[in-house]
């Protein structure tokens, strides 16, 4: 390796990795995926060194291991289960499920197979190092680093001097950092927050369990696109238009009432409704937005509990699509009045320089043999290798809302 060793301690993911980990090694053990990286920029390019690079910083996160105190600490997370742990104590990453080569593309390609268990683990780590290693690699990181820095004090003076109003924010930027350094220096600043300030705006946690351990601060995260979409279409005898369901059903037998907010877009929220109804409502303490309009998207849900009969004001809007704080100030002016507003803030926080940010993804591609694919609420977010599949599963969900009706 050229750098020094990126990923250090596997506690260095989203906690929502672990949280559907749980689930997936309790009810889905024996299912298998294909993860594809794509990089969206059509202007970014990685060299045969960078590749090399990522390659070397990949295997040497393959040989970690969670340490005891890692998982005493994992273990201390109320919907946490001992068989999980133990089942972490044995795991470890293994390379041979990667496939990293170059590409005529952006000149990099990432794919990994195997287990759901396994793959799902690797996700975050992979973006962070391919992240990392490109800004390392391609630009003079200390000037980018001082710039990073600069923005991020600016953005704390403008917390305390109250020209933003957030509510409840955390920090959700691991797999697009600019590097594990700025990262955890984000953090840190947004964790003394609570203590020098008296503002409308609360730091209340990340992402990163390595940096929550380590600030003593709520590590946040609960389900991702995966979760609906391997366990609603990894299953062939299932209707892919009711994703949502099967995989609300499996995550309200792992937690019950614990570790509940719901994400509504895998598929097109009006879909998820129809799923969403009394008994998952009550149960899930809050929905996630992460595409299209975050106002209109907010008044649909709010519409929707309404029509339930539950005070949204019960409810969390957890919102988390490409945020910075004018917008996430405007969202919660909005909302704030009517149900609990929170955000989950990314790039934004973890890696906001001159330089563009890279928007970079590693999805789920395959499930069980089948292809899986994501809708979303907005064009250009779908990641799918079979157009064919696409169209089925949007004729299935237009069928579904012209005809079926909620479970």
């Amino acid at each position: 390796m050229q750098l020094g060793q990126i990923i250090t301690s596997l506690l260095e993911i989203d906690l929502y990795k672990l949280s559907m980990g749980q689930a997936i090694y309790h009810q889905f053990p024996s299912y298998k995926t294909t993860w594809t990286f794509k990089c969206r920029n059509k202007d970014v390019h990685f060299t045969h060194e960078m590749v090399e690079e990522i390659r070397a910083q990949i295997q040497a996160y393959c040989d970690l291991r969670f340490t005891e105190e890692e998982l005493a600490y994992i273990d201390n997370i109320v919907w946490m289960k001992g068989s999980y742990v133990d089942f972490l104590r044995l795991w470890r990453p293994n390379f041979a499920d990667f496939k990293i080569e170059e590409n005529a593309d952006c000149g990099l390609s990432i794919e990994t197979y195997g287990t759901w268990l396994n793959t799902s683990m690797y996700e975050i780590p992979t973006l962070a190092i391919v992240n990392e290693v490109y800004f390392r690699m391609r630009y003079r990181y200390d000037e980018l680093l001082a710039d990073f820095k600069e923005r991020l004090q600016n953005k704390f003076e403008m917390l305390k001097s109250g020209k933003w109003y957030l509510g409840l924010f955390s920090e959700f930027g691991l797999r697009r950092r600019l590097s594990a350094e700025a990262q955890e220096l984000a953090v840190e600043t947004f964790s003394h927050m609570n203590d020098t300030m008296r503002c409308a705006s609360k730091f209340i946690g990340t992402s990163n369990v390595y940096l929550a351990k380590k600030f003593g601060l709520t590590p946040v995260g609960t389900m991702a696109h995966e979760w609906i979409m391997c366990v609603g279409q990894g299953n062939h005898k299932h209707n892919p238009a009711y994703s949502n369901w099967y995989a609300l059903d499996a995550w309200v037998r792992e937690y019950g009432v614990l570790n509940g907010t719901a994400l509504t877009d895998t598929i097109g929220t009006d879909c998820f409704l129809r799923d969403f109804q009394l008994t998952y409502a009550t149960l899930f303490s809050g929905v996630r937005h992460d595409s299209g309009d975050p106002i209109e998207w907010g008044e649909k849900i709010i519409a929707h509990y309404q029509k339930l009969g539950i005070d949204a004001g019960t409810k969390t809007l957890l919102f988390s699509d490409s945020l910075d704080f004018e917008r996430a100030d405007q969202i919660f002016r909005h909302f704030h009045q009517r149900a609990k507003v929170a955000f989950g803030i990314g790039t934004y926080l973890s890696n906001d320089t001159s330089a563009p940010a890279l928007n970079i993804v590693m999805k789920t591609t395959r499930c069980n043999g089948q292809d899986v694919a994501k809708i979303s609420d907005v064009t250009g977010k779908e990641m799918c290798k079979n157009p064919e599949y696409v169209e089925y599963l949007t004729r299935s969900i237009n069928w579904r809302m012209q005809h079926g009706g909620s479970c």
